[in-house]
């Protein structure tokens, strides 16, 4: 039988032993982080917004801001977290695989 680097972590993860348990745990951990480090980008700006608008008092300003203004950050974060939320499982995956493992047939590069 022939096995490809990787099986044993394949097996691991599968059998769910201690090890296997492991290498999931850590690939939660890194989406977590991922999770809470967009929740705090995104929380800050909307925990200081109504100070700058208080203290801006210009009507037609803070609806600008409201309207515009806010957009393109929150897709940029967006963006970034969902990046690094496939990073993660690619990472994961490639783990699980074998750091050396190309797919295809034995002997292709």
């Amino acid at each position: 039988m022939h096995r490809l680097p990787g099986y044993r972590t394949q097996w691991e993860i599968d059998e769910q032993t201690t090890l296997g348990a492991a290498y999931v745990r850590s690939l939660m951990r890194g989406q977590l982080r991922a999770g809470l480090t967009a929740f705090a980008l995104l929380a800050l700006p909307v925990i200081t917004l109504p100070l700058f608008f208080d203290a801006l008092g210009n009507a037609t300003v803070v609806w600008l801001v409201l309207g515009f203004g806010c957009y393109p950050p929150l897709v940029a974060l967006a963006w970034w977290y969902v990046r690094r939320a496939e990073r993660n499982e690619r990472d994961f995956a490639r783990l699980v695989r074998g750091a050396g493992h190309h797919p295809g047939p034995p002997g292709t590069p």
